[in-house]
């Protein structure tokens, strides 16, 4: 899926985040979205993925030069970001199930390999209240990267993660992309090293 943002800006309180940003994401690309933080990647990637609406300029959709409509086109999207919040008081195999009933994960994978793939079996009957942040943003990443929608959008995914959980995703990342368009966010560079092309978000201020 192709997305065009076309004169899209954001502005807030009077100001703009970010104003006249014309970019094409094509199907199978990766991109990365750098810029300081506070600059708008997150404002950004918001609106690509129907969280936010533009103050200005549209965002568009298309399947093989069709448009897709943000409802069909949500659909088609994974996203993961710090400030996604998960439901706590279910367990985690009960996240991931309640997961699975509205999305599809990768080659047939079930809950119980999410977990492995984690490496929370000792966890499994855990509430996600009870988790560490950094748990909790593997949580969000694991559902995101191994779902079975051709688009992915990170936002700054090794936030809350330390050394290992930083080289776990990177690993996760390589296994499970595949063919999918990705786009990161994020001014950390080992969070965007599968990306080939790069966005200053500074020039669309």
């Amino acid at each position: 899926m192709k997305i065009e943002l076309e004169k899209v800006g954001k502005r807030f309180r009077g100001e703009w985040i970010v104003k006249n940003v014309d970019l094409v994401f094509e199907p199978g690309q990766r991109y990365a979205i750098t810029g300081p933080n506070g600059s708008g990647k997150s404002t950004l990637l918001k609106m690509m993925c129907g969280f936010l609406t533009p103050s200005k300029g549209k965002v568009h959709f298309r399947q093989a030069e069709q448009k897709v409509s943000l409802e069909n086109a949500y659909r088609q999207l994974a996203y993961a970001a710090p400030y996604i919040e998960l439901i706590e008081e279910l367990s985690l195999s009960e996240a991931i199930d309640f997961h699975c009933r509205f999305r599809n994960l990768q080659n047939g994978l079930e809950t119980s390999n999410l977990i492995e793939l984690l490496g929370f079996e000792k966890s499994r009957d855990k509430q996600v209240r009870y988790f560490s942040s950094g748990m909790k943003q593997r949580l969000k990443l694991a559902l995101a990267i191994c779902d079975s929608s051709p688009l992915l959008l990170l936002d700054e995914p090794t936030t809350n993660l330390d050394a290992q959980g930083s080289e776990w995703y990177a690993n996760l990342l390589e296994r499970f992309l595949g063919q999918r368009t990705l786009i990161v966010a994020s001014n950390v560079p080992t969070d965007y090293a599968m990306c080939e092309q790069v966005v200053d978000i500074l020039g669309y201020k």
